[in-house]
């Protein structure tokens, strides 16, 4: 009702995981700080609110996973996997849980290979996405990494980070996690520059986020490159109705260049 075209979840685990001390979050006009930690009830808690959201919505959903080893991504996989997601996104790139787990979650091709290959194994026919960080400067051969591996699609890109701002004040960092993920307009660029660089590296669809707050912005992903375009720090920027704006001013652009489809527009800037 409120124009969004699917779902993407938060991140689950396999156990409950709490995440990080408050203050998590802070935002201005350019941009969002966050150091939540991808706080989760569990993969258990998940089933229920799916099993309660599926009565209500026959949306498209994707799954988002996280795990802190090996053994937990497997597992986790084929947790969600079991409440039959349209899709199933592994995040190996959130900044936030870096130092829990170590520089093997951040991203690089051997990420990439192993996690694919792991959660490909136990999830049946559902497609899955690898989600990306733009911290990587070698995105494009972390995406074909993954494409190799198996990889459905690509998700690019997570927050940027290490972020921080100090309260001068009271002469600290605002964060209780001193560092966090960057995200909202000011992420907007890079993260399109990111969806460019896969673009150029693999044949498979990209889920272009990072940063997009309206119509033209989505626009501007779908020409670098993706299929399919995430909103998710815009709708506390712009309110609940951010989703149908968005879609309403594709809808327009595409009537006034007399489009039939707005497919016709994926990767429309490299041509």
């Amino acid at each position: 009702a409120k124009g969004a075209g699917g779902i993407t979840t938060k991140s689950w685990w396999v156990q409950k995981h709490e995440g990080h001390k408050n203050p998590v979050i802070i935002a201005t006009e350019e941009y969002m700080l966050n150091a939540v930690g991808l706080p989760d009830a569990g993969i258990e808690k998940s089933r229920e609110e799916i099993v309660a959201f599926r009565k209500e919505s026959d949306a498209p959903l994707i799954a988002n996973i996280v795990a802190g080893s090996p053994d937990d991504f497997a597992e986790v996989a084929e947790k969600a996997a079991e409440l039959n997601p349209d899709m199933i996104e592994v995040n190996i790139s959130c900044p936030n849980v870096k130092e829990e787990f170590g520089e093997l979650f951040s991203s690089g091709e051997r990420a990439a290979e192993t996690f694919t290959t792991l959660v490909k194994k136990r999830v049946g026919n559902i497609p899955i996405t690898i989600k990306l960080s733009p911290n990587t400067p070698n995105i494009g051969q972390v995406a074909k990494a993954a494409e190799d591996a198996g990889a459905d699609a690509i998700t690019a890109v997570n927050t940027m980070g290490p972020g921080m701002r100090i309260d001068i004040d009271l002469q600290k960092p605002v964060l209780k996690n001193k560092f966090g993920g960057v995200s909202g307009p000011a992420l907007f660029p890079i993260a399109l520059a990111k969806v460019w660089e896969v673009y150029n590296a693999v044949s498979i669809p990209i889920i272009g986020t990072g940063g997009v707050s309206n119509g033209r912005d989505a626009i501007e992903m779908m020409m670098a490159g993706a299929s399919l375009v995430g909103v998710g720090s815009a709708l506390h920027f712009s309110g609940e109705y951010v989703f149908r704006d968005t879609a309403q001013e594709m809808e327009e652009f595409c009537q006034k260049k007399g489009l039939k489809n707005i497919s016709e527009i994926i990767g429309k800037a490299h041509l």
